[in-house]
């Protein structure tokens, strides 16, 4: 990005090397866009909630940058960069990704003049609960659809799903949202980043159990 406007947008199929791969395709679009790393202001950050594993990694992309360029960090809500696939007709839309264990990190939008509205925040919960306090119609985005099925009821008109190809959060979208927040100052410290993880990891709440039972 400069300024609003868009230089360059890359992306690749997601898997165990995205974080190989990251730091050379960065440079790659500096390099095709006739910049150096020096240019590098600010980087936008999407924060989650998500893939505990990505989350780390753009974490620690946004630290470094940050540390070495001495970049200011944006942190990006990763469930609004998705609203912004909503369709058009949209008013009514729940954000849905699968959290396991038959959960769900989710928020709940509404449209008005302005554009997407936070009517509930990033948290943990059911898809049965969400929708049972929707208003109607709504709208279900995000990747977590296909592991919750089940719990949509078939026999609703007024639910309806989104298309898969727009499950896919954009790098575009960060960008833009990022520049709006930058615009009133919404900066993060780099040695006290952390994503946003509404729960910790289940390695970590497995040890946890495992250090709790050790004391009894």
């Amino acid at each position: 990005m400069e300024g609003e406007r868009l230089l360059a947008e890359q992306s690749f199929s997601h898997g165990l090397m995205h974080a190989a791969q990251v730091i050379p395709l960065v440079d790659k679009m500096l390099t095709d866009t006739g910049r150096g790393v020096e240019s590098l202001d600010m980087v936008y950050f999407s924060h989650g909630p998500g893939s505990f594993t990505g989350l780390r990694i753009g974490a620690t992309l946004a630290k470094t940058l940050a540390f070495v360029r001495g970049v200011r960090i944006v942190p990006v809500p990763t469930l609004r960069v998705l609203a912004e696939n909503a369709p058009s007709e949209a008013r009514q839309l729940i954000v849905v990704l699968d959290a396991k264990r038959g959960q769900i990190f989710t928020a709940r939008y509404q449209w008005e003049e302005s554009g997407w509205v936070e009517e509930e925040p990033a948290h943990l919960d059911t898809l049965t609960d969400m929708l049972g306090r929707a208003p109607r119609p709504v709208f279900l985005l995000g990747e977590g659809i296909a592991y919750h099925e089940q719990y949509i009821p078939t026999d609703d008109p007024s639910i309806i799903r989104t298309a898969p190809e727009l499950w896919q959060a954009r790098a575009s979208v960060v960008g833009r949202l990022g520049w709006s927040l930058a615009q009133n100052k919404c900066f993060a410290e780099a040695d006290t980043l952390q994503p946003l993880y509404i729960r910790p990891p289940e390695a970590e709440e497995k040890w946890d159990a495992r250090m709790a039972e050790a004391k009894n």
